[in-house]
């Protein structure tokens, strides 16, 4: 089933380089929170996304990634535990709406496949806010959710984004 998700995210970004858009790179740092708050002390995502101009203020198009949460020593019954890191691989759709000149809402939706033993993965939801310093840097906030069979992972982010050729297809 992987094999089948990760040759869909190769098979997507490549219809999306025929296609007029541009790539975006992100980093950003977080803190687990909710169930994921009792298992992990810090987490770090990439983020990797191609988007189409659908008009003036409206983009859409794939995102993917890696978001790794570093394992928490756990306390149970006077022991001990050690809780593995988790990873995921996400595979989404993205669009970003243009609120104001420097400010932009986000909605993330797809699978985030599991890597980690024992992690099969989950339904994937990331609603997130940019402040653009300019046009190829910005500054990104984020909740990002997975839905899994029994709870939920979630991580609450912040940083920065690179937008590859912004301002391109303004040049006539």
């Amino acid at each position: 089933m992987r094999k089948l998700w990760i040759f869909a995210v190769v098979a997507l970004f490549g219809l999306a380089a025929q296609a007029q858009g541009h790539f975006n790179a992100g980093l950003s740092g977080g803190i687990p929170v909710g169930d994921a708050g009792d298992f992990a002390t810090f987490a770090i995502a990439v983020d990797l996304g191609y988007l189409f101009e659908i008009n003036d203020s409206f983009e859409a198009g794939v995102a993917t990634g890696y978001s790794h949460s570093f394992g928490d020593d756990v306390e149970i019954a006077g022991f001990t535990v050690e809780v593995d890191d988790v990873q995921f691989i996400p595979i989404a759709a993205a669009a970003r709406f243009d609120v104001a000149p420097s400010f932009t809402l986000g909605a993330d939706v797809g699978y985030a496949i599991g890597i980690n033993d024992g992690n099969d993965g989950g339904f994937y939801y990331v609603p997130s806010a940019t402040y653009n310093v300019n046009e190829s840097w910005g500054i990104m906030g984020a909740f990002r959710g997975i839905s899994k069979d029994g709870g939920s992972w979630n991580l609450i982010t912040l940083g920065a984004v690179y937008t590859f050729g912004a301002g391109s297809s303004d040049v006539e």
